[in-house]
């Protein structure tokens, strides 16, 4: 009997060890798929994390690369010359487009049609003058850039250079072609009306097209800043780097003038019977 009693208490010690090695190996194998998940888990998050950080870069590159090619695009339309309507399309000329019509911020008197690129500070303006009969065809544009001079209380100019007359075969009316001389001088004057403390140095270009047939001088006059006064409002709004054409792209003011001068016409000759 006690044999037996022994018998049955090693069978049931045996039963017990191998329910408690079950479940520990339950518990182990458990922990492993625990474990096993939660790495997948965490590299499916990563996983995730790449895929959205891909396309977020992807996204990003391609909104930057957007917003550059509309800059590069804008750019180049900046720098785009277009045959430009004045006096309501009576006459036309070509030059960038990167000169806005100064109407649209202030008033410009009739006679008068201006252009102005505010990040260069350089402008373009076309007058219609009344014909100066005492003034000889040669010495025309030279006459006029010294009057400009002493219109703008100039403190001081010189004339730098000066063209021969040349006529504008293209340009005529009734089959008289256009006189046109040129001359560029360079002035220290003020910025409307700011105090003579404020004075640039500019250089100026001007063209006189002389339409003898109809009692006109036009004028077409391009500025070029050639040192900006620290005290005149402009000195914080021009990039001194945008002053010099080549590091900017832009075509130079001085092939400006020439594209200005080679390109008026005249499309509705009536504007001078007024």
């Amino acid at each position: 009997m006690l044999s037996d009693s022994s018998s049955t208490d090693s069978s049931s010690t045996s039963d017990s060890s191998n329910s408690h090695d079950y479940y520990n190996q339950s518990r182990i194998d458990f922990n492993q798929w625990c474990f096993r998940n939660f790495e997948d888990d965490r590299l499916i998050d990563r996983m995730l994390e790449d895929t959205l950080m891909f396309h977020a870069t992807q996204i990003i590159q391609q909104s930057i690369s957007t917003r550059t090619s509309r800059s590069q695009n804008r750019q180049l339309n900046h720098q785009f010359s277009d045959d430009r309507p004045l006096f309501g399309g009576a006459i036309s000329m070509t030059f960038p487009l990167r000169f806005q019509d100064v109407s649209d911020v202030r008033q410009v008197p009739d006679y008068q049609e201006a252009f102005a690129d505010s990040i260069r500070d350089e402008s373009i303006i076309v007058e219609l003058l009344d014909f100066e009969h005492d003034v000889a065809d040669d010495a025309s544009a030279v006459w006029f850039l010294q009057d400009l001079a002493r219109e703008q209380n100039a403190e001081s100019g010189m004339v730098i250079g000066q063209s021969e007359v040349l006529q504008a075969p293209d340009l005529c009316y009734l089959s008289t072609p256009v006189v046109v001389t040129s001359a560029t001088g360079q002035m220290v004057i003020s910025k409307g009306s700011e105090d003579r403390e404020a004075r640039n140095t500019v250089k100026v270009y001007l063209a006189n097209l002389r339409l003898k047939e109809v009692g006109t001088d036009v004028l077409i006059t391009a500025y070029e800043p050639i040192n900006i006064n620290r005290l005149s409002e402009n000195a914080g709004r021009v990039d001194s780097r945008a002053i010099s054409p080549e590091p900017s792209g832009c075509t130079s003011i001085a092939e400006v003038f020439k594209l200005c001068v080679s390109s008026f016409k005249v499309n509705d000759w009536r504007l001078f019977q007024a």
